[in-house]
């Protein structure tokens, strides 16, 4: 299968001995939709800044639709492009000049050039905006210029830094719905970096989960999620968990994938059913401050992985 991304031991350590990546390894088909999944701080925003060529790895290496982001960076960038966190349109342009502008940058004939706005901007719901300065767009629709700007070069690969960040619910909503058609629309690969877990689940055929510059797992959402089971019971506990923990284990309620942060006990259910497990629990007499049952998350196998949850780190 044809990979358009190739990371071999990537890594990038900042003046002063911050290590932001620390080896990391992973492919991306053509046409796949893959994510980085991680708190502010895990290293995400960093590789997509290697992958770019805007910053400069300390070692491993990089491919781009096989061009080298070291050694060809020009290559490189001529079958990518990138939407960053920090919007980088000019609000006192119109839309319309700043895709001009972007179509002129990279090179797009003049004669495809207004052809390709004018697709792109009706994709996009821009249309009637293509003409008004970009200071008076709201935070979703210069979110919606951003991304048409990147397509206007029809990139072999996009990368989507953090796409939906401080945009309200509504606004977001409608923008994955945008970003999920895009790869129907040009069949590209896309790759996005996000620290919302409902994104990557909704959006990515794959997932590496990001913690402190490492992969710490990389599969599908729906893997991902079946390694915990089909549903699980979280037990809070008054004081210690950790002897009610080896209590669970030792009468065979709990395997090896149960884990605890602070007074709360996560059981994974692989084999067991809610009501069963919940029994079983009921009759050891356990103290607890409460009990229940729910489908496990993308959350949860963060949390098994790292010890925190996502939104606390």
């Amino acid at each position: 299968m044809l990979q358009a991304i190739e990371v071999e031991g990537l890594r990038k350590t900042y003046p002063g001995g911050v290590e932001a990546v620390k080896g990391i390894d992973f492919t991306v088909a053509a046409g796949e939709v893959f994510g980085l999944l991680g708190p502010n701080g895990a290293g995400k925003s960093t590789t997509i800044g290697m992958l770019t060529t805007t910053i400069s790895p300390t070692g491993g290496s990089a491919r781009l639709a096989g061009f080298d982001v070291e050694t060809e960076p020009i290559s490189a960038r001529g079958v990518s492009a990138v939407v960053f966190q920090e919007a980088v349109v000019d609000r006192a342009l119109t839309g319309r000049h700043n895709l001009r502008i972007h179509a002129r940058l990279w090179g797009v004939d003049p004669s495809d050039a207004d052809a390709r706005i004018a697709d792109t901007a009706s994709a996009f719901g821009l249309s009637d905006l293509l003409d008004r300065p970009v200071s008076g767009y709201s935070g979703g629709e210069r979110r919606r210029l951003e991304i048409a700007r990147a397509l206007i070069s029809e990139p072999q690969v996009l990368f989507l830094d953090e796409p939906t960040v401080g945009l309200d619910p509504r606004i977001r909503y409608e923008l994955l719905d945008l970003i999920g058609g895009l790869r129907e629309r040009a069949g590209m690969t896309i790759m996005l970096t996000t620290h919302y877990l409902d994104e990557a689940e909704r959006l990515c055929d794959r997932v590496a989960i990001v913690h402190e510059g490492r992969i710490v797992a990389l599969d599908s959402p729906a893997e991902l999620l079946a390694g915990l089971g089909r549903e699980i019971v979280e037990v809070r506990v008054r004081g210690n968990a950790a002897p009610v923990l080896a209590q669970f284990r030792a009468h065979g309620l709990a395997g090896g994938d149960a884990f605890i942060v602070g007074s709360t006990l996560t059981v994974p259910l692989h084999q067991t059913v809610a009501s069963d497990a919940l029994a079983a629990i009921a009759r050891l007499g356990v103290q607890t401050e409460s009990i229940g049952t729910r489908a496990p998350s993308l959350d949860d196998v963060y949390l098994r992985l790292t010890g925190t949850r996502l939104a606390a780190a």
